[in-house]
């Protein structure tokens, strides 16, 4: 009975461990921008994926503040992970720029009476 409970604690143990590394297994992920332009990342399940959109921006030489991360149309915050978001290998992330400002008076139409 004893060589019986060591073992069930010895499988016990081991499948934590199995969970931990598939948190830190990497995965594949890809980055697409509005015009087509795609930039692969490898990256583990748990990393911030902040640390993914600096290298980004660094990659094609924008500030990170003038474009957004977008993953299945939600925002992406900067301490989401690819563990949170339940991301899959292979998966993609969209990037737009960012549109900042504008005016509601544009979008009025004005008459003029003669």
């Amino acid at each position: 009975m004893a060589d019986n409970e060591g073992q069930s604690q010895q499988t016990q143990d081991i499948k934590p461990q199995d969970e931990q590394s598939q948190d830190t297994a990497p995965i594949n992920v890809k980055v697409v921008s509005s015009t087509g332009d795609e930039v692969f990342f490898k990256i583990k399940r748990n990393t911030k994926l902040s640390k993914l959109q600096g290298a980004y921006a660094t990659k094609v030489g924008k500030d990170v503040a003038s474009i957004r991360f977008l993953y299945d149309g939600a925002r992406i915050n900067d301490d989401d992970t690819p563990q949170s978001l339940d991301m899959e290998d292979n998966d993609t992330i969209d990037v737009m720029v960012e549109q900042v400002g504008g005016s509601a008076m544009s979008s009025y139409q004005y008459s003029r009476k003669s």
